[in-house]
């Protein structure tokens, strides 16, 4: 499988923490992607634009909606869009269940910028090519 191509790729970024969001879109753009930041997982989905995404990269451990239950929503929803869920309380049972309903790839923070790249690479699979879009 070759690597993304992030000058195709719109990427999602939900955190509560905006220290956190600032920084991901920040490493994101800086590889050429294009991303765009939400303080919930309840916001994305009020935006309308998750049909715009080719991934969403979630925390966990969030008020209102966690990470896992955004990632079920969309899958009860017949959405599949590639998640990569992130977490500061990485916990077996939780990488379990994740990685079981669907996510794309499970990271414990903090984390190395090659591994959230490996990361959107795994995930790159359920990506559409430049002549989907």
């Amino acid at each position: 499988m070759s690597d993304p191509d992030p000058q195709f790729c719109n990427i999602a970024i939900v955190d509560d923490d905006e220290d956190v969001r600032v920084g991901l879109r920040s490493l994101l753009r800086s590889y050429g992607y294009a991303a765009n930041a939400y303080d919930s997982a309840l916001a994305l989905l009020a935006s309308g634009a998750l049909g715009d995404y080719h991934c969403i990269i979630t925390d966990l451990q969030m008020p209102g909606m966690s990470g896992i239950e955004l990632l079920e929503q969309l899958r009860r929803d017949g959405n599949p869009l590639p998640l990569i869920l992130m977490t500061a309380f990485p916990e077996a049972a939780l990488r379990k269940r994740a990685l079981l309903g669907g996510a794309s790839c499970f990271l414990s923070k903090p984390f190395e910028a090659n591994e959230l790249l490996r990361c959107l690479n795994q995930a790159s699979g359920s990506f559409p090519t430049h002549a989907e879009e």
